[in-house]
C-alpha cells in the first residue's frame, strides 16, 4: 500500500508540474522547428567590414539583443566564433547555415546585461583580436573569406543557461595587420593577376501605371499609388541608388576609376513613368478600384530632380536599357506578337536615350530572370540582340544538362581543362550558342549565333540579399535557398562583400580572373550599402586584387571556342509569368495591331496613332512582368496581371466600339430608283481612321462599293452610297463598318429603305402610253395631209375656227412687239 500510494503521489505531482510549465512554453516564440525562442540577436555593424593590412588589429562587432519571449532572461552574454575559410563558391552560401560546432575557433563570452525582461532590448559591442597573440583572438593567419558566428547565451526563467540565438556573416580578409612592429603584415600574393571586375547597377521598379488608359496629349496619367514619389524622393529607394552612384561619379577630365566598371541598367517603364509624373499626375484613392476616385499626386518636383540627377550620371557613365517593365522574355516569345516584342525589346533603348539625353549600349539584353529558353533566345537574336546576359548556370556545353541542385554534393562535369558550368567553378566570360542563330547574308562579318555573357550566381545571390525586401533569385540552387530576411541587413551586406572578394582571394588555374557583378533589377540597397559595395571594389583595386573593366569591353570579349546551349532553369519556369496569361495577351495584342493598321497620322493632329495605342501594348507587357514573382506566394502578382489584361481588354472594346454608323430614324425613302443612299459615320477616337462600309445588299438592290474612306478624329462624316432599287417595297439593308483588313468596328446597324419606283409595271405603262401618243399624233397628221377633217374637231363651225386662227395670229404679233 505504501509503495502504491507513493507512486500515485509522484504521478500527480508530475502532471501538475507539466501543467505549470505548459503555458510558458506555449507563449514563447519558435524558430520554425517548434523549439522555443526567447532572444533575437541582430547584427548592427562590423568594423572593419573588410580587413586589410592597414586595419585595426581588433574586430569590433555591434549588435542588439531583444527579448521576444514571455519570460525574463538572465546573464545574457555573447561570443564570437570562426569557421575555416570558404574554399568553394557554393561555400559563400552554404557556410552561413553551418552548425555552430563547425565554428571551431571561439572567443570568450562577454557580458551584455544581467537581465532582459520581455520586450526589452539591449545594444552591445564586443571586440576580439584578429591574429593570435597574448589575448583571445580569431587566430587568422592568411587572407580569405571567413564565416563568423555571433552567439548569444542566456538563462530563461524556469530554465538553464543555453544558446538562445546567433547571427552569421562573412568577413573578407584581404590582408592582416602585424601584431607588432617586428612582424610583417600578411596579404594576398601580389603575383596573382587582378580580377577584371564589371558591375551592373540596376534602376527598376514594379509597374505603377493604371491600365486601360489610352495615350493623349494633355491628359494626366494615373498611377496605382504614390509609392514612386516616395522612392524617388529624399531617402527613397531609387534616390539612394542614384546617390550611391554619385559618390563615385567621375569628375570631368579625371580617371573614371571604379565608375568605369559600372554600367547603369535602366528600366524604360520606370523613367517614362517618372517623366510623366513631372507633368502632373493622379493617384488612385484605392489601388484595388482602378475605376474609382483619384487624388492629386505629390511627386512631381521629386520626379524632376531625380531625373535631372540620373541624366547627369548617364552623361558620364555607361548605360544600357532593360527589357520593358522586367517582362518575362520567355513568356513574350510564347505570345509571339511582333508589336509587343518590338515594344518590349527594341523601343527601350530609344526611350532611355530620349529621356536621359544619352546613347545607351545596343544589341545587349539583360533578362530579369537570368535564364531563358530557346524560343526566347531566337526572339532576342531575331530582334538584333547579339548578346544576352545570363547566369553561369543558364548555359551548358555540348547540351550536357546542368545539375545545379546537386552542385554541392557531386563533382561537376568538366567541359574543358577544368572549366565547368553551373557547379563550383565559373563559366567562361562569353560563350557562343550556335543553336540560337539567325540567317545572315553570305560573307556577312556578323556572327549569326547568339552570344551569352555570364555572371557568377553566387555573388549575384549575395548581392540580391542586400537591402530591403531581398528576393532569392531564380538561379540560386535549391540546396542553398533559405529565407535571408532572418539575417540583419548588416549581416547580408557582409555576405555580399565576402562574395565579391572571394574570386580575388582564391586564384585557380581553371577559374577565369574576371567577374560580372549582377544585383537584381528591382534592387533595395540603401545609399550606405551601395557606397560600401562600390568602395569595396575600389579597395580591391587599390590592393591589386581587382581591376575595373567596362561592360562594353566585357561584351566584346571573344567567346569561348566550345559550342554551348541554353538551359532554362526549373526554378525560373516556376517563377515565370503563368501560362494562363499567354493566350489573353496574344489575343489582345493582335487587336492592338489590327486597330493600329487602320489608324492614320494627320499632319494637323498632335496625337499620333503610335502615341495613342502604345499604352495598350505596354499594359499587356506589364501583365507579363517578373516583378514580385520571386515570393513563395504569387497570388498578388497574378491578381495584378489579370486586372491589367481585363482593363486593357475593356479599353480595346471601347476603342473598336467608338467607330460606327449612325442608325437612321424611321424609313429612308429614295426619290427614285437610282437615288443615292445617305449614311453618316462617327469616329469618337482622337485619331483619324480608315474604314470601309460592309453592306449586305438584298437581291432587289445594287449598291456600289465606295471603297476605303477616312474618318476625321473625334468627328462625323456623311457619305452618298450609289444605290439602285428595283422594288417599291420596304427593304432592310444591314450596314456595318470595318477596317481595310476586314475587322469589324462598332455595332452593326440596318437601314429601312422605300423607293418611289414601280418597277416593271411602270415601264410597261409608260411604254404603252408612248405608243398610243404616237398613234394619235400620226392619225391627226395623216388626215390633215389628206384634207380630211379630224373627228376630234367635230362641233367647231368654220367661223369659230377662223376666229381662233385670227386670235392666234394677233397674240403672235403682240409677242413680237
Amino acid at each position: 500500500m505504501t509503495g502504491g500510494l507513493f507512486r500515485l503521489i509522484t504521478a500527480v505531482l508530475t502532471i501538475l508540474g507539466s501543467m505549470t510549465l505548459l503555458p510558458a512554453v506555449a507563449h514563447a516564440q519558435t524558430d520554425g522547428s517548434g523549439t522555443p525562442k526567447f532572444l533575437k540577436l541582430t547584427l548592427d555593424a562590423v568594423a572593419p567590414g573588410t580587413v586589410t593590412t592597414s586595419s585595426d588589429q581588433k574586430l569590433t562587432i555591434s549588435g542588439t539583443v531583444t527579448n521576444i519571449g514571455d519570460r525574463a532572461v538572465d546573464d545574457v552574454s555573447v561570443r564570437i566564433q570562426r569557421a575555416a575559410a570558404v574554399d568553394s563558391p557554393s561555400g559563400l552560401r552554404s557556410s552561413l547555415r553551418l552548425d555552430q560546432v563547425n565554428y571551431e575557433v571561439t572567443g570568450p563570452f562577454q557580458d551584455v546585461t544581467e537581465r532582459l525582461n520581455p520586450g526589452q532590448r539591449k545594444q552591445f559591442s564586443v571586440s576580439i583580436a584578429l591574429r593570435a597573440g597574448s589575448e583571445a583572438s580569431l587566430g587568422l593567419t592568411d587572407p580569405g573569406v571567413y564565416p563568423l558566428l555571433l552567439n548569444v547565451n542566456g538563462e530563461p526563467a524556469y530554465g538553464t543557461q543555453a544558446r538562445l540565438d546567433d547571427a552569421r556573416f562573412l568577413l573578407p580578409v584581404l590582408g592582416l595587420p602585424g601584431t607588432d612592429p617586428t612582424e610583417p603584415p600578411a596579404a594576398a600574393p601580389p603575383t596573382v593577376a587582378p580580377v577584371a571586375t564589371t558591375m551592373i547597377w540596376p534602376l527598376a521598379d514594379r509597374p505603377r501605371m493604371v491600365a486601360g488608359k489610352p495615350g493623349s496629349v494633355h491628359g494626366e496619367v494615373e498611377l496605382l499609388d504614390d509609392e514612386l514619389a516616395v522612392s524617388v524622393g529624399k531617402g527613397g529607394r531609387l534616390e539612394q541608388l542614384v546617390a550611391a552612384l554619385e559618390s563615385v561619379a567621375p569628375a570631368p577630365g579625371k580617371d573614371k576609376g571604379v565608375a568605369g566598371s559600372v554600367c547603369i541598367a535602366i528600366d524604360p517603364d520606370l523613367v517614362s513613368t517618372v517623366q510623366t509624373m513631372t507633368r502632373g499626375y493622379r493617384v488612385l484613392a484605392s489601388p484595388s478600384d482602378p475605376s474609382g476616385a483619384t487624388r492629386e499626386g505629390t511627386g512631381a518636383v521629386a520626379a524632376q530632380e531625380w531625373l535631372d540627377r540620373l541624366r547627369a550620371l548617364a552623361g558620364s557613365m555607361c548605360t544600357v536599357a532593360l527589357p520593358f517593365a522586367q517582362v518575362d522574355i520567355s513568356a513574350l516569345a510564347a505570345v509571339n506578337d511582333p508589336g509587343l516584342s518590338a515594344r518590349a525589346l527594341l523601343a527601350p533603348a530609344d526611350v532611355v536615350d530620349s529621356i536621359l539625353a544619352t546613347q545607351s549600349m545596343r544589341g545587349v539584353s539583360l533578362p530579369d530572370s537570368g535564364t531563358i529558353d530557346d524560343p526566347a533566345g531566337h526572339l532576342l537574336r531575331g530582334h538584333g540582340f547579339g548578346t544576352a546576359v545570363l547566369a553561369s548556370s543558364a548555359v551548358s556545353s555540348d547540351g550536357a544538362p546542368v545539375d545545379t541542385d546537386n552542385a554541392l554534393t557531386t563533382a561537376p562535369t568538366t567541359l574543358a581543362p577544368g572549366v565547368v558550368v553551373g557547379g563550383e567553378q565559373a563559366a567562361p566570360d562569353v560563350v557562343r550558342v550556335p543553336g540560337v542563330s539567325v540567317e545572315q547574308p553570305a560573307g556577312s562579318p556578323t556572327d549569326p549565333a547568339l552570344r551569352v555573357t555570364t555572371f557568377d550566381i553566387w555573388s549575384a545571390t549575395a548581392l540580391a540579399a542586400v537591402g530591403s525586401s531581398p528576393p532569392t533569385p531564380s538561379f540560386t540552387p535549391s540546396k542553398v535557398r533559405f529565407d535571408v530576411t532572418n539575417d540583419s541587413r548588416a549581416a547580408r551586406l557582409q555576405d555580399a562583400l565576402g562574395a565579391i572578394a572571394w574570386s580575388s582571394l582564391n586564384p585557380a588555374p581553371d577559374r577565369p580572373r574576371s567577374q560580372l557583378l549582377m544585383p537584381p533589377q528591382q534592387w533595395g540597397a540603401s545609399r550606405e550599402e551601395g557606397v560600401a559595395l562600390l568602395k569595396h571594389v575600389e579597395l580591391l583595386t587599390r590592393n591589386h586584387l581587382a581591376t575595373p573593366r567596362s561592360f562594353a569591353e566585357l561584351v566584346a570579349t571573344p567567346p569561348d571556342p566550345q559550342p554551348f546551349t541554353l538551359e532554362y532553369l526549373p526554378r525560373a519556369a516556376q517563377d515565370a509569368a503563368p501560362q494562363q496569361f499567354i493566350e489573353p495577351v496574344r489575343a489582345q495584342g493582335a487587336r492592338v495591331t489590327e486597330l493600329m493598321n487602320a489608324l492614320v497620322e494627320l499632319p494637323e493632329s498632335e496625337l499620333t496613332p503610335l502615341a495613342f495605342m502604345t499604352p495598350a501594348r505596354e499594359d499587356l507587357l506589364r501583365a507579363l512582368s517578373l516583378s514580385d514573382r520571386r515570393a513563395d506566394n504569387d497570388t498578388l502578382a497574378d491578381l495584378h496581371a489579370r486586372r491589367r489584361i481585363d482593363q486593357a481588354t475593356r479599353e480595346l472594346d471601347a476603342m473598336f466600339a467608338s467607330v460606327s454608323v449612325l442608325p437612321p430614324g424611321g424609313v429612308y425613302t429614295l426619290a427614285s430608283e437610282q437615288s443615292p443612299l445617305l449614311l453618316v459615320a462617327r469616329n469618337e477616337l482622337p485619331v483619324a481612321i480608315r474604314v470601309m462600309f460592309r453592306i449586305e445588299a438584298p437581291a432587289e438592290t445594287n449598291i456600289t462599293d465606295i471603297g476605303e474612306q477616312l474618318l476625321p478624329p473625334s468627328g462625323t462624316r456623311s457619305f452618298q452610297i450609289p444605290t439602285e432599287v428595283s422594288d417599291s417595297r420596304k427593304l432592310v439593308i444591314p450596314i456595318s463598318l470595318t477596317t481595310p483588313d476586314g475587322i469589324t468596328l462598332g455595332e452593326p446597324t440596318s437601314v429601312s429603305v422605300r423607293s418611289n419606283a414601280y418597277g416593271q409595271a411602270l415601264a410597261i405603262i409608260t411604254g404603252c402610253a408612248a405608243i398610243l401618243l404616237l398613234l394619235l399624233a400620226g392619225r391627226r397628221l395623216l388626215r390633215r395631209f389628206r384634207g380630211q377633217p379630224d373627228p376630234a374637231d367635230e362641233g367647231f363651225t368654220p367661223d369659230t375656227v377662223e376666229r381662233a386662227g385670227r386670235l392666234r395670229r394677233a397674240r403672235a404679233r403682240l409677242q413680237r412687239q
